[in-house]
Formats: structure tokens, C-alpha cells, sequence
């Protein structure tokens, strides 16, 4: 069995007549980058807040490395804190910022010194130690906040949306710097983010939260690829749902109708318990275009369609095929075979889409459950 580092136990958070977090059962391993990810007002942030003791829960059960912390004061919690904001002391050098924290637990001298430059190295800010928090860039400010946090080598290190406030270019280097130094000291992190790359970029596990619960737990791969509500297919990524009715199996697949009357399949290990209206799913960059007459894959799932709309983005093409039915279907294609605008398919052109079963998922339409009923067969 794991360590678990942080426990919540049916957690429960209500701001008077708004229930913000909804009797949420959670665990996290020891030295686990874990996510939780979701739209703003979903819960993630009341959720950390509470781990981290700056909001108590209405009900429920918070431990830490197997102590009951529910009602303890955040210094009294062996967990630290990095905000979106970095909130660093503007009048200390980046070396006594850094070392704020040891000297507040009575540490002196040269232990001080070995610590704050063995910190300053981990975030590659060696030489930065007499610059003020003004004399350097917010990726910098950020770098040194995370120092600050881990120099007392909290149990848990909790992260606010930290890359938030950081340009586009700047945030990828960061996802990828977060996870190397979390890798390195290897200290459970739990994070907050609104932005699914991110999150699928730098964790083990991750949990998609809606509306005060979270709705699917699991790497960033499963959760991809195997989405098991609406709501997460929609969040983590593009996918295109097209409503489909059981029909029993065909070849080892499970084979579905079509409202346009078209047979096409999936994995039948999807469709075990699910019952009443369902969709099948399928990513973008899944579906394959083919002209009407190609012959496609032995065994793969086949519609027809007219292009609608083609944009050149650089890497791929976005495609919008319509269907017989009027559905619109959005194809992600790469350009490597179709390299210029002259290659692309033109809007009007008939087409044939084509992809694996195995590339199918199933969602049921009804909303989800609650976070317990949705996660009942994931070990939580």
C-alpha cells in the first residue's frame, strides 16, 4: 500500500446557501504531482485552501501524512503555500526571502547559508542572492517563491494557479521546470489549475472537478482518452460526441447506431453499466479524411461528410465536416502529407472519415453523479 500524504474524508465547504465543495473523498500519495483541474468556481481553490488550513470545512475529516489536521491552523500544518501572486517581501534581498522561513523556525548561520544556496541552485538562480524582488522577471519571482515554500521541506507543497500571472512561452518552460524540481526533491505537490495542459504536462493524477465535486480521477492518459462523463471529454480537450444507441457486439466491439442510421463500434469493456442515453465519443486528431472512393482500414469506423470550414493553424489543420445529419464533426489533420493551403481539403468537398474502434470512447448523456457514485470503481 502507498503512503498517503493528504486525506480528505466526505470534505464539505458551504459559503451559506452555496455549497462550494461537496463531500469530496481524496487521497494523495506520498511524492505525487497531483492536479486538480476545473473552471473557475468548481471547487479547486476552496479545496487547496482547506488542505492548506486557510479555510475550514463544513463537515468532513483532513489529515496529513495520517494526522487529523481539520481544525489546525495553517503553521501548525507541515504543508507551504505558493499563490499566483508569489507574494515575496519587496524590500528583502532574494537570499533573506528565500531564508524567511528558516529563520522564523530559529535557524542561524551557516546552515542558513547551505540551505538557501542549495535551494537557489534546485530553481537555477545561483548568483540572484543580493538582487531585490523588483530586479527580476516574474518567472524569476516565481522560481525564487517556490524556494521560499520548499526550504523547510514542507511534507505537502500546495500551488495556487502559479504560472497564471506568466505569459504563454514562459508557463511552458515553467510546467516543465515545476516538474523537474518535484521530481528532484520529491515532495507530494497539489495543484490548482484551470488550464488542462498544464495540468497533463506535469502530473501523475489528475482530478477534473465540476460544480463542488470532481466527476473522473486518473493519469493524464485515461482521463484522455477514456473519459467517462461529458463534462470531462469537453474539458480535457476537444472531442466530438455524436448520440448512439447499443446494438449488441460484433468481432470482439461493441457496435452502436447512429441517429443518421450508420453502425460503428467500440471497445466493449466501455459499455459495461452504463444504461439509458449514451454518446460515443471521438478526439480530432483520431479521425482520419479519406476521398469518397479510398478504400479505408479493414475494420474501422466509417463516416460520410462534406467539408464545412478548413484552417491552416501551422502544425495541423482543423476541419469542420457536416454530416448527413447535420451534425459537424471537428478533424484535426497534421501537415505532413497536405504540407500547403493548396494540398488542404476545400470547403465542399465530400469525404470520407475514418478512424480505429479502438479510438471510440462512451459517455452516458444524463449529468453526472455525485463525486462518490462517478469514482466508485477508481480505489477512492
Amino acid at each position: 500500500m502507498p503512503d498517503i500524504d493528504v486525506r480528505l474524508v466526505d470534505v464539505t465547504k458551504t459559503f451559506g446557501d452555496v455549497v462550494a465543495v461537496d463531500h469530496i473523498n481524496l487521497e494523495v500519495e506520498h511524492g505525487e504531482f497531483f492536479s486538480l483541474l476545473g473552471p473557475s468556481g468548481c471547487g479547486k481553490t476552496t479545496t487547496l485552501r482547506m488542505i492548506g488550513g486557510f479555510e475550514e470545512p463544513t463537515s468532513g475529516l483532513i489529515e496529513l501524512q495520517g494526522e487529523d489536521v481539520t481544525w489546525l491552523p495553517p503553521y501548525r500544518r507541515n504543508v507551504n503555500t505558493v499563490f499566483q501572486n508569489y507574494a515575496l517581501f519587496p524590500h528583502l534581498t532574494i537570499f533573506e526571502n528565500v531564508a524567511f522561513g528558516l529563520r522564523r523556525r530559529g535557524a542561524r548561520g551557516d546552515e542558513i547559508k547551505s540551505r538557501v544556496s542549495e535551494m537557489l541552485r534546485l530553481v537555477e538562480l545561483p548568483g540572484y542572492e543580493e538582487r531585490k524582488p523588483t530586479q527580476i522577471s516574474g518567472g524569476q519571482a516565481q522560481r525564487v517563491a517556490l524556494a521560499r515554500a520548499l526550504i523547510n521541506r514542507p511534507a505537502v507543497l500546495l500551488l495556487d494557479e502559479p504560472l497564471g500571472a506568466l505569459d504563454l512561452k514562459l508557463r511552458k518552460q515553467m510546467q516543465l521546470e515545476l516538474k523537474r524540481i518535484q521530481e528532484e526533491v520529491g515532495i507530494t505537490f497539489v495543484y490548482v489549475t484551470h488550464d488542462q495542459e498544464e495540468a497533463m504536462t506535469m502530473s501523475n493524477r489528475i482530478a477534473v472537478m465540476n460544480r463542488g465535486r470532481y466527476e473522473q480521477l486518473g493519469d493524464p492518459e485515461s482521463l484522455y482518452e477514456r473519459p467517462a462523463t461529458r463534462f470531462v471529454a469537453g474539458f480535457l480537450g476537444v472531442s466530438n460526441l455524436l448520440p448512439a444507441r447499443p446494438e449488441g457486439t460484433a468481432d470482439g466491439y461493441a457496435v452502436f447506431r447512429l441517429e443518421d442510421g450508420t453502425a460503428v463500434r467500440a471497445p466493449r469493456s466501455l459499455v459495461e453499466g452504463l444504461t439509458g442515453r449514451l454518446s460515443l465519443g471521438v478526439r480530432p486528431e483520431k479521425i482520419r479524411l479519406l476521398e469518397l472512393t479510398a478504400e479505408s482500414p479493414a475494420h474501422a469506423n466509417r463516416l460520410q461528410g462534406v467539408i464545412r470550414d478548413a484552417s491552416y493553424l501551422g502544425v495541423s489543420t482543423q476541419y469542420v465536416v457536416g454530416l448527413r445529419d447535420g451534425k459537424r464533426v471537428t478533424v484535426y489533420e497534421q501537415n505532413v502529407e497536405r504540407a500547403t493551403r493548396a494540398e488542404m481539403w476545400a470547403p465542399g468537398e465530400e469525404v470520407q472519415l475514418t478512424w480505429s474502434p479502438e479510438h471510440s470512447f462512451i459517455v452516458p448523456d444524463e449529468p453526472a453523479g455525485s463525486s462518490r457514485e462517478a469514482t466508485a470503481d477508481q480505489g477512492l
